[in-house]
């Protein structure tokens, strides 16, 4: 019954033409079934200007005409212009459509008045008074329950160029057809199809729930009309799961999301990997999915105290504390003070990342990294402690080196110990991190939260266990030395971020940058000078160091972007590539890096970057695809969004013929890779 239907409909839409011809024109008689009429929203448009007509359609009871995908039967409207010279039409857009199945066939179909809108360009130069007539040959498809009938119209306008004068009446008319239209959705989605189903994640703003959530296709093929959706809200993204029709193409799939009625967002998504949602009406899972991520963020945190930036100011507050004058309330005090600065800092990064994913950025952990300006202040900051550490200064404020500080001071060098901590990624915290993009954001807050409570445990438990205090090693001049000692790999970090900088801003930027940390640091020794004596650090080095921080990240800019440079036998990622290479059959490994991430240069010189990983991938024709995220990249984000991850490190292999790909673990090394 289906295919007969269908059948029947492809036969009278082949005599619609034919039957066009008997017609006296629009209405003629009331013979129409749809009674359309052509409105210009202006009748004396601008010469060089745009005009929307609409084609106001009212359908007669019981009857419909169909939007431009018309579901498993019928037709989309065909519209043939009659033009003056030099004016264009524009492809109609049309009103979020309703549903009506018949016969089980899903139409997409329209029951209430309604106005496709087109747009036309008129060109500039012409003279006022220059007469315009419009003429448009329409042929459709208009059916009831049970028959369907071919017809066709001649509609015609005659415009002028003119002032581009707007009717009050009909502004408001044009006002209430363009409300019907979907509006399009800057950020793109995402669809995968697997084991008969696609799933479709669209970008979607967690607190605004939408009602009555249906996804219309425009792209033909993909999906099962007639088939239920299942509509997920996970986090900052809907989720649609339905039956995936016949049609293997590769997308995009471009389509209609309803979010209310006669309310709907057109989005195009692009073939990706889709992870199954999280249903925020599933209080258990999310609770579930929460505590996972939870535990994952707060075993990283952990981790990130090995970090050659985090490790000297954990060690300085631990011998702080080992030095023994502080009462247990006092160390209690302390600890907590740094795990509060550790933990706000990591929210507030959180909350940035949620608000700015929220407005459509596809950014991730250490976005501002992807900033010259933020890595020139991160730039300064390091060499200050480097010079702190070196003995050169005592830092005036907060007090936390060699003394106690208070709790003020504790919860600045916590804050600090996070800001600081932002390049790296380590185990675990880039999955936890990236599932917490998709929770509902006070689960997600929550996730960051225990990023920070991971990286301030070590200090918490020296706090609060007085035998981890004893066991720490008895004060002495040796202290001096090791603090001296420990302004090395704090040296190490400032030179890191200096080659980072140098990268994002050329030779320029990095001469800006050094020059910037040489005038810190003649501020720095004039007012460690004065502490020598005995004196305050003094207010003319500390506005000096403003200075110098504010211009210098106000003066350094971004070097002209350039194409990206792939390491020797691997080539720039794409994800038109990537689809190249797996239609192919090929094997590829894939991997994201970026420039300020510590991780990430560690396994490429340890693991990737290896002549046995070469050999390896040579030997069976793997090829590689490097995927630049140095200075961010929307397209990029949403890739490594999808598979699970706020940021970098991210290690893709897609064997030959493999639906999915395998997500390699955050530390790599050479016998993973081989092992592939």
């Amino acid at each position: 019954m289906r295919w007969f239907r269908f059948c029947v409909m492809t036969v009278l839409a082949a005599l619609a033409g034919s039957a066009a011809h008997a017609e006296a024109g629009p209405l003629a008689g009331g013979a129409h079934h749809l009674a359309i009429t052509l409105v210009a929203e202006s009748a004396q448009p601008k010469a060089g200007s745009d005009v929307t007509l609409a084609l106001a359609t009212v359908p007669e009871p019981g009857w419909h005409g169909y939007w431009e995908n018309p579901g498993d039967a019928g037709f989309p409207a065909k519209l043939d212009w009659t033009l003056p010279k030099g004016v264009t039409a524009s492809a109609p857009v049309y009103p979020v459509p309703g549903r009506l199945v018949v016969a089980d066939l899903m139409n997409y179909v329209f029951e209430k008045p309604y106005a496709p809108l087109v747009t036309l360009k008129v060109p500039a130069g012409l003279a006022a008074g220059t007469a315009l007539p419009i003429k448009l040959h329409t042929t459709y498809l208009v059916c009831s329950a049970t028959v369907c009938v071919p017809e066709a119209a001649d509609l015609s306008l005659s415009l002028s160029v003119g002032d581009g004068a707007l009717a009050p009446d009909t502004q408001a008319r044009f006002d209430a057809w363009r409300r019907a239209v979907p509006k399009p959705l800057d950020a793109k989605g995402i669809f995968q199809t697997s084991d008969g189903r696609i799933r479709i994640a669209i970008p979607y703003p967690a607190g605004a729930a939408p009602k009555d959530a249906y996804f219309y296709p425009v792209t033909t093929g993909l999906l099962d009309y007639n088939a239920p959706q299942m509509v997920s809200q996970d986090g900052e993204r809907l989720v649609i799961e339905t039956k995936a029709g016949a049609g293997a193409g590769a997308g995009p799939l471009v389509g209609v999301l309803q979010i209310g009625a006669q309310q709907g967002l057109r989005v195009t998504s692009d073939r990706g990997t889709v992870p199954a949602a999280i249903s925020t009406g599933a209080a258990g899972g999310v609770a579930m999915a929460t505590l996972i991520a939870f535990a994952g963020a707060m075993l990283g945190g952990l981790i990130l105290n090995i970090m050659p930036c985090v490790f000297p100011i954990l060690s300085l507050k631990a011998l702080s504390l080992a030095r023994g004058h502080l009462d247990e309330g006092a160390a209690r005090r302390e600890a907590l003070a740094y795990t509060g600065g550790v933990v706000a800092v990591c929210v507030a990064l959180g909350g940035a990342i949620l608000a700015l994913r929220a407005g459509g950025s596809a950014v991730g952990w250490a976005f501002q990294l992807q900033d010259p300006r933020a890595i020139v202040v991160l730039l300064l900051l390091t060499v200050a402690l480097s010079l702190n550490l070196g003995g050169l200064f005592e830092i005036p404020t907060p007090q936390f080196v060699n003394r106690s500080g208070g709790a003020g001071g504790a919860f600045a060098t916590g804050a600090l110990a996070a800001f600081i901590a932002t390049p790296c990624t380590g185990p675990f915290m880039g999955a936890a991190l990236g599932a917490a993009l998709v929770l509902p954001w006070p689960a997600a807050l929550a996730v960051f939260a225990g990023l920070g409570l991971g990286l301030a445990i070590p200090f918490l438990l020296l706090g609060f266990v007085p035998t981890l205090r004893k066991r720490l090693p008895k004060p002495g001049a040796w202290m001096e030395t090791f603090r001296h000692i420990l302004s090395v790999p704090m040296w190490l970090t400032a030179l890191a971020l200096a080659w980072v900088l140098g990268r994002q801003a050329g030779v320029n930027g990095l001469t800006l940058g050094l020059g910037a940390a040489l005038f810190a640091g003649f501020a720095l020794w004039i007012g460690g000078r004065r502490q020598a004596r005995g004196l305050a650090f003094g207010w003319g080095a500390l506005i000096a160091l403003l200075i110098v921080t504010v211009g210098g990240a106000a003066l350094v800019s971004r070097a002209p972007a350039q194409a990206a440079v792939a390491e020797a036998g691997s080539e720039p990622f794409t994800e038109a590539r990537l689809d190249a290479l797996r239609k192919a059959n090929r094997p590829v490994f894939v991997y994201f890096t970026a420039d300020w991430c510590l991780t990430c240069k560690v396994n490429e010189k340890a693991a990737i970057e290896t002549d046995a990983t070469r050999k390896s991938f040579a030997d069976h024709k793997v090829a590689v695809l490097l995927g630049d995220w140095t200075n961010g990249d929307a397209a990029m984000g949403r890739f490594i969004e999808a598979h699970n991850r706020a940021g970098v490190p991210l290690y893709l292999y897609y064997a030959p013929g493999a639906a999915e790909p395998r997500v390699l673990p955050q530390v790599l090394t050479p016998g993973i890779l081989a092992a592939l």
